[in-house]
């Protein structure tokens, strides 16, 4: 069991975690106290090294920083666990098939050795001739044999274990992937993003180009659906997903935020290289078709998209990047959709003397 705390302790623990929530930026919600009471109550190492770290670097914690936590350190905490179970397991069984095959070898040549020195007794090629071979010999032999026979069977058992182990290592590593991808578009869903930001943030280098976001948005989604049915929508959705998928390659990544919202992470581009390639997906969208179904065929290009961009500034939380990516999008829906928007780099704050 995960959690062996007595109603005493946990109380305790309560205790602390609500007071540090409190101290937060993020919302009182579970995801933000499953991650405190873990820290509080130290169960969970990796969490604390890595919420020191966001606290060091953030002074507080914000709605995205906190599910990011909890999507890394509690929620995949029991499938991480069961994947380094599944590699030991795996080693183990590796491990005693090595030394079964060892054992087997060594119980051939001792059994190659016993039978060569019956023969030798009874058919000597000395003077003196041919002696009884000694008492047990025979039973020897059998009980060896059949030893060889055990250890080969046992070589079997491990073979199908070591399989077992190995399958069970891939469907939890697909089952974890699985959990990150939108079953609609196959890209990361807003659990893989949340993920995909924090990754990039933290290994973010300060002198170097990059991360900047972009945030898309499919104009008028609401009256598509309404005029064409949900079906059709979802048509768009996949459709604009596979897009993404096609045009966001290497380091980058591509997410379903959410609805009708799509995101791109770029980890190590510059702002005109972000501007550059929404440009690019901007105009592929509006000039693309897609099917309705029965033959007949709408534009896409009747279905635009509107893209704002943020660069990463150095200091901001998870969040202010994404809500200035935001306001960069509700710019360019309110400058008349269909269009790219860049938002601008907030101006230092200046210090009085």
């Amino acid at each position: 069991m995960r959690y062996e705390h007595t109603f005493a302790q946990s109380a305790v623990f309560l205790r602390q975690a609500v007071k540090r929530m409190g101290q937060q930026e993020a919302g009182l919600h579970p995801f933000s106290y499953a991650i405190w009471y873990e820290y509080v109550s130290g169960i969970n190492r990796d969490l604390q090294i890595a919420l020191d770290a966001c606290l060091t670097t953030e002074g507080k914690l914000d709605d995205p920083t906190a599910c990011a936590l909890y999507y890394k350190h509690v929620a995949d905490l029991d499938s991480k666990t069961a994947l380094s179970i599944g590699d030991s397991v795996g080693h183990l069984v590796d491990q005693v098939a090595d030394s079964a095959t060892h054992a087997g070898d060594q119980a051939s040549h001792y059994s190659d050795s016993l039978e060569r020195w019956g023969e030798t007794l009874q058919h000597p090629t000395n003077a003196k001739g041919a002696q009884p071979p000694p008492p047990g010999l025979a039973e020897i032999l059998r009980g060896t044999r059949d030893m060889q026979k055990a250890i080969g069977d046992l070589q079997a058992r491990l073979e199908n274990s070591s399989r077992e182990a190995q399958e069970l290592r891939h469907e939890v590593a697909r089952a974890r992937e699985e959990a990150l991808v939108d079953g609609l578009t196959g890209l990361a869903n807003r659990r893989g993003f949340d993920l995909a930001l924090a990754a990039s943030l933290q290994q973010n280098i300060p002198s170097g180009p990059g991360p900047c976001l972009l945030m898309i948005d499919l104009d008028r989604f609401k009256r598509l659906n309404d005029t064409h049915g949900h079906l059709f929508g979802d048509k768009v959705l996949a459709g604009v997903g596979e897009m993404l998928r096609a045009n966001v390659k290497g380091k980058d990544s591509a997410a379903r935020y959410g609805g009708e919202e799509f995101a791109v992470i770029l980890p190590r581009t510059p702002r005109g290289g972000a501007v550059g390639l929404a440009e690019a997906l901007r105009a592929l969208v509006a000039a693309s078709r897609i099917k309705t179904g029965g033959g007949k065929q709408l534009l896409i290009g009747k279905i635009t998209v509107s893209i704002g961009i943020a660069d990463y500034v150095a200091g901001e939380s998870a969040a202010e990047f994404i809500a200035r990516a935001d306001q960069a999008l509700y710019a360019a829906k309110g400058e008349g959709r269909n269009r790219v928007n860049l938002a601008p780099r907030p101006q230092p704050a200046v210090v009085n003397k």
